[in-house]
C-alpha cells in the first residue's frame, strides 16, 4: 500500500507487509482478494500486469510470476529477490508519481488492491490506471467498505490486523461511492462493474478497457 504524496509518507513506516509478518487475518484478506482478481482474470498466461500498492512482498502477483510475461510492480519498498527478478520491472515510490515511467496502454491487467483508502486523491491514481491499461485489457480494484471499517479497526485493536495501516485511511467505498470515482477517471458506465464482497467488508470493480 502506497502514501499519495510527501506528507503521506511521513506518517508510515513502509510497505505493506515489510516490517511486520502477517497475521492469519491479513493472509485470509489477501486470500480472498486473490481468489477474486482469478475470478475475473482466469488465466494470466502471457500478461502484461501492473500491481500498484502491492506491499513487499508482492503477494499476489508472485503467485502468478510463473505465468505473466511481465509484471510491473509499484510500492513504497519491495523485496531485494523482486528487485532482481527478471519478470519484474520493480519500482520503488508513491503513488500516482511512481506511475509517470508506465507507458500508455501497456499493460493488460492492472491491479489496485487495498490503495485507494490511503490516498487523499483517488482519482489521481484511478486515472493513471486507466491510461497504463492496454485496450481489451482490465482493471481490478478493492476497497474496504464502510461497513469494514467497523471490523478493521477492531481488528487492530485485538492486534489481528496493523494498526498503522488502518490509522493511514482517509476513507472507506461502498459501490455507490466508488463508482463514480471511477467514471471520473475515465472508464466507461457500461464496462464497469462494482460490488461488495469478503462478506461484505470491501468492495470490488471491475473495469473493462475496449478494444
Amino acid at each position: 500500500m502506497v502514501s499519495s504524496s510527501s506528507a503521506d509518507v511521513t506518517a508510515r513506516s513502509g510497505a505493506y507487509g515489510q516490517h511486520r509478518r502477517l497475521t492469519p487475518v491479513d493472509r485470509f484478506g489477501v486470500w480472498l482478494s486473490g481468489r477474486a482478481l482469478r475470478k475475473h482474470v482466469p488465466s494470466f498466461a502471457g500478461k502484461a500486469i501492473g500491481d500498484f500498492g502491492c506491499g513487499y512482498d508482492a503477494r499476489f502477483a508472485r503467485s502468478v510470476l510463473d505465468e505473466v510475461g511481465h509484471a510491473t510492480l509499484v510500492d513504497l519498498a519491495l523485496a531485494q529477490d523482486l528487485k532482481e527478478d527478471r519478470r519484474v520491472t520493480a519500482i520503488e515510490g508513491t503513488l500516482p508519481d511512481a506511475l509517470e515511467s508506465i507507458g500508455g496502454d501497456s499493460l493488460d491487467v492492472v491491479l489496485s488492491i487495498s490503495v485507494l483508502e490511503h490516498l487523499w486523491d483517488p482519482v489521481a491514481l484511478l486515472r493513471e490506471l486507466r491510461r497504463v491499461a492496454a485496450p481489451g485489457g482490465v482493471c481490478l480494484v478493492n476497497v474496504p467498505s464502510w461497513r469494514g471499517k467497523r471490523y478493521l479497526e477492531l481488528s487492530a485493536r485485538l492486534g489481528l490486523s496493523p494498526a498503522e495501516e488502518i490509522r493511514d485511511h482517509k476513507t472507506y467505498y461502498d459501490p455507490a461511492d466508488l463508482w463514480p470515482l471511477l467514471v471520473e477517471a475515465g472508464f466507461l458506465p457500461v464496462d464497469i462493474e462494482c460490488y461488495k464482497h469478503k462478506f461484505g467488508l470491501n468492495t470490488f470493480a471491475v473495469c473493462n478497457v475496449p478494444r
